[in-house]
């Protein structure tokens, strides 16, 4: 260990020694419970339903008289945060149990299908369980790994964004249980908590590249995506006079400290440091991680999905061989696998706190037309290796076989339970960045976007292309002129969606704002394209009676060559 002596060297080793074994005893009841998901999932699943069996929703869909999990299906249809918001909402304003028994006491909020936010309900119990979790993680990280030798530099969000109309705090529950550990485990961080409190993204990332800048014992560096630590370097090599002019004087930069608070968040002068960090940058022309954290051991982080794409950009900067362990499928609805074994990536299911249903991917997608969603469920003990699934779960939390439009892959076993892997966000929804944007968001920025210039697109799809951080709209509008008209008239519905999907998507703004996602870029279209595009993928199978336009999508999954009709310039 580094940075602690003494007595406050003593205390933290006995600390973690009791959290070991604390972690250890639950690591070991994870694994026995890998044995016989089937057994454990029912369980759960019976707890669940008898602890709010007494709930305004639990009375509408009997769960007093709920026999297992296909008496289950048959109660309760799958449900969409839109199907809850009502109960979640009413809950939070009167207290009646409409949900859960227990009060939420927490909410993490996320981006939703409609201009309202997500505010997904946590109660002290639940707070509890990702805590649990989390310190399961950590141990199976120490017990695997050196990566936790030194110090930690993790990037969580604010622990406390607002408060619900009935006062209960909402924000990010990562950054609410970071915020919340104890003096002793704080000190194994790298960055305050009160950091993420500092409401400008670039100001906020100008502290972060300062602070990291200024400690040169972190072993292992940890954020939900991966794209936060590119753009963090960029930052740091973009303000480099700045950032190391900070930690030679031990003062941050103006504009970089936290409303309410007068002090540098622990950084202290360092002229030694700064000068060697200045020689490296000059040798160099940039610097690296490896030349900030000389002994990084470990990044946990996504590496599902779109992340991938970025931790080949991230890759070059760390020290050399320094592994990139997968963080887990955690989202803002449920904590869904904890990784037990960082060297294999062995992700399973959080089956002794959740209960998950599955549905085969081309099934589900298949059915999505239907009202009922109807395409049959299965359970965690009957997934398939190298199958992919869509993922519904529900939580002690109060969301009932809730839709996470998540696809995931079985990439293993631990004994008969599958290791989970996320894929991508399920038809209708893209991700790049974390920001989740959603095919309602897009169609509704768009056909108001174009009736304020006074036309009509009769055909549009957005693609997020994720090598670029960047989402290009293909429009073909009724009316084209060609020329700096045409530019000028682009520029015009940019400006105009851009600030719609700002407006209505929290997260696709945060990223914006932090530069993580590049502007939106408009390419306007031919006339016919829409007839085009529509021929080609009937030629390609698809039925023409049953057509019907993805307005949002990946472009590594759209093929269509959209440069061959392009608008006359």
């Amino acid at each position: 260990m580094t940075g602690n002596s003494g007595i406050d060297g003593l205390s933290y080793r006995l600390l973690r020694a009791g959290l070991a074994v604390a972690s250890g005893r639950t690591y070991r009841g994870l694994v026995r419970a890998c044995a016989d998901p089937a057994a454990v999932q029912d369980q759960v699943l019976q707890r669940i339903l008898s602890d709010n069996a007494g709930t305004v929703f639990g009375t509408d869909h009997r769960f007093g008289s709920i026999a297992g999990s296909e008496d289950y299906r048959r109660a309760v249809p799958v449900q969409t945060y839109e199907d809850l918001r009502e109960a979640i909402e009413a809950q939070e304003a009167t207290g009646e149990q409409c949900l859960t028994a227990e009060q939420p006491v927490y909410y993490n909020q996320t981006s939703g299908t409609v201009a309202e936010p997500k505010n997904i309900p946590l109660t002290k119990a639940g707070l509890a369980r990702i805590q649990r979790l989390q310190r399961l993680a950590a141990y199976t990280l120490s017990r695997r790994t050196a990566a936790l030798g030194g110090k930690v530099f993790a990037v969580t969000g604010a622990a406390h964004e607002g408060t619900m109309p009935a006062g209960t705090p909402y924000g990010s529950a990562s950054g609410l249980l970071y915020a919340s550990q104890g003096k002793l485990l704080r000190r194994r961080y790298v960055l305050p908590a009160a950091v993420s409190d500092i409401a400008d993204y670039d100001a906020r990332y100008l502290a972060m590249a300062v602070l990291g800048a200024a400690d040169g014992s972190v072993t292992t560096m940890a954020t939900a995506n991966p794209s936060t630590f590119i753009r963090l370097m960029d930052v740091l090599n973009d303000s480099a006079d700045v950032v190391l002019d900070a930690v030679a004087a031990g003062r941050l930069p103006a504009g970089c400290n936290v409303p309410g608070r007068d002090d540098q968040l622990g950084l202290r002068a360092d002229p030694k440091r700064a000068a060697a960090l200045g020689r490296r940058l000059e040798a160099a022309g940039r610097l690296t991680y490896a030349d900030i954290w000389g002994d990084l051991r470990a990044v946990v982080t996504w590496t599902g999905g779109s992340c991938g794409l970025a931790i080949e950009r991230l890759q070059p900067m760390l020290t050399p061989d320094c592994p990139v362990f997968e963080l887990g499928y955690l989202a803002s609805e449920v904590s869904g696998t904890v990784n037990i074994d960082p060297i294999e990536g062995s992700c399973v299911a959080t089956l002794q706190d959740n209960f998950f249903e599955f549905a085969e991917r081309d099934g589900w997608e298949a059915a999505a037309d239907d009202a009922d969603r109807g395409q049959p469920t299965c359970t965690l003990a009957d997934l398939e290796a190298g199958r992919d699934y869509y993922v519904i779960v529900t939580t002690a939390d109060g969301l009932y076989r809730y839709d996470m439009n998540d696809i995931v892959r079985v990439t293993g076993f631990v004994d008969r339970t599958p290791v989970l892997s996320f894929v991508q966000k399920g038809k209708g929804v893209t991700s790049i960045t974390g920001e989740k944007l959603y095919e309602f968001q897009v169609m509704s920025a768009v056909t108001a976007a174009v009736a304020e210039i006074g036309t009509v697109a009769p055909f549009f799809i957005m693609l997020a292309d994720v090598a670029e951080a960047r989402y290009t709209l293909h429009a073909e509008l009724a009316s084209t002129p060609a020329g700096p008209q045409g530019a000028e008239l682009a520029g015009e519905l940019s400006s105009s969606i851009e600030r719609a999907l700002r407006q209505t998507n929290v997260e696709y703004d945060q990223k914006r704002a932090s530069g993580r996602l590049a502007p939106l870029r408009i390419r306007l279209l031919a006339a016919g394209t829409g007839d085009e595009f529509r021929r080609q993928r009937v030629a390609d199978g698809q039925r023409d009676v049953q057509f019907k336009y993805l307005r949002l999508q990946y472009s590594a999954d759209c093929q269509f060559p959209f440069d061959d009709f392009a608008a006359p310039a």
